[in-house]
């Protein structure tokens, strides 16, 4: 049986390994010249259960008006002319209250949870290098009243089975010394001892080569044009390369897939949401963090890869544009000399944008919609490194017919 695989970001390497395992003949596409190119290239490389909250929030819609005034804002609203742009903002605002939150964000907990057994097994498997940290992160606050609401709000995880604890200042210096010169300006810490982190575009290539000697197929440099249908069945997908026919065929091209998805009839809600991030060396350089974390009243993440630090922010709903400019950069770069003053060269300072494939919830979508041999798996928004190996394995079952391992209720894109 021969499957094709529509994408070679995170979720279609991890859904290409899963299918490989299960004995099909997997060919991945990807318009991009190697794995993890576009959106998983620069990502906050925190594997991160413990921050599976939904963004749909009742603060969201605030946030978002605020910003239009203030660059300091975790969310930003940059209106487009783009329908589909308010199409999905208008979804996105029904979902900010605090009953849709709470259904999102424990559906998030439960699929980030399985993901991390899974992503485990992949890892002892494949041997596969990634400059992976465990031991947990950090979530700071720097307010002991936005601490203390944490603290209620962090119940939801700890209900979908999610270990959260509590530390003082004295536990955020021994969970990691980096952080002992400024622990005197925070005011606690969640810490997530499950939580991981690790790059997810090292992950990506170095799965290639391992894949590739399991007799996985990649055609890069290769645009997916359009699908062959006839009835209920995709006949083959037409290509810059030519015409390409499988058996079964997965849709895995984050912002893209709804303009695919189009063609055959199917409204994916996705849209991108742009983020931001700067990779900064650390060789050498004293007080490196010892794990990854977010700042949280800054929504500022910081992630240890080797002998790099990656720092990330920044939600901006403003289209399909990737363009950035050192100005974007200006308040998480504040924000992380602050905490790590001495960590990093943060004269040398590799700048990225790129764009998370959001549905209004968070949450991805699963499984089938019209056609018989098409599934999807796509819409993992900003937390596409954390989920993808649960949504890879869920996919592979799903085709296979099996039971997946965990509800997917509110998952599937026929719900």
């Amino acid at each position: 049986m021969k499957a094709l695989v529509l994408g070679a970001g995170i979720a279609g390497i991890t859904t290409a390994y899963e299918l490989n395992r299960d004995g099909y003949d997997v060919t991945v596409i990807d318009r991009e010249d190697q794995p993890a190119a576009f959106t998983s290239y620069g990502n906050a490389g925190l594997f991160a259960p413990g921050h599976s909250y939904s963004w749909s929030s009742p603060a969201a819609p605030g946030i978002l008006l605020r910003s239009l005034w203030r660059d300091d804002q975790a969310l930003r609203f940059r209106p487009t002319i783009d329908p589909a742009f308010w199409r999905w903002m208008w979804k996105f605002w029904r979902q900010c209250t605090p009953e849709h939150s709470v259904v999102s964000t424990t559906r998030k907990a439960r699929l980030c949870n399985y993901s991390l057994d899974v992503f485990h097994e992949t890892v002892k498997r494949t041997g596969v290098k990634y400059d992976g940290r465990d031991g947990g992160l950090l979530y700071l606050y720097r307010t002991p009243a936005v601490f203390d609401a944490a603290i209620k709000k962090s119940q939801v995880l700890i209900n979908a089975g999610i270990e959260i604890e509590t530390l003082d200042q004295g536990g955020i210096a021994a969970a990691d010394p980096a952080l002992k010169p400024v622990v005197g300006e925070l005011a606690g810490a969640l810490f997530a001892p499950n939580d991981e982190s690790g790059d997810c575009r090292m992950f990506a290539r170095n799965m290639r080569p391992w894949l590739e000697k399991k007799g996985v197929t990649f055609k890069f440099g290769t645009t997916i044009d359009r699908f062959e249908v006839s009835g209920d069945r995709i006949d083959a997908v037409m290509t810059s390369a030519g015409r390409e026919t499988a058996d079964v065929y997965v849709l895995c091209l984050g912002v893209y897939s709804p303009h695919l998805a189009q063609q055959l009839g199917t409204t994916l809600n996705i849209y991108p949401v742009k983020g931001y991030s700067v990779t900064v060396p650390t060789d050498g350089r004293n007080n490196v963090p010892i794990r990854g974390g977010v700042d949280e009243e800054n929504l500022v993440a910081y992630c240890p890869l080797g002998d790099r630090m990656r720092i990330t922010a920044t939600a901006e709903f403003s289209g399909y544009s990737d363009d950035h400019s050192p100005q974007d950069f200006r308040h998480m770069l504040k924000m992380a000399r602050q905490l790590f003053p001495d960590a990093a060269d943060y004269s040398s300072l590799d700048y990225w944008a790129g764009l998370r494939p959001m549905t209004p919830s968070g949450t991805p979508l699963l499984g089938q919609a019209r056609h018989d041999n098409l599934w999807y798996n796509t819409g993992l928004g900003h937390m596409g490194w954390t989920m993808s190996h649960a949504t890879g394995r869920i996919t592979a079952d799903l085709i296979a017919g099996k039971p997946p391992a965990i509800d997917l209720e509110g998952l599937l894109i026929a719900d």
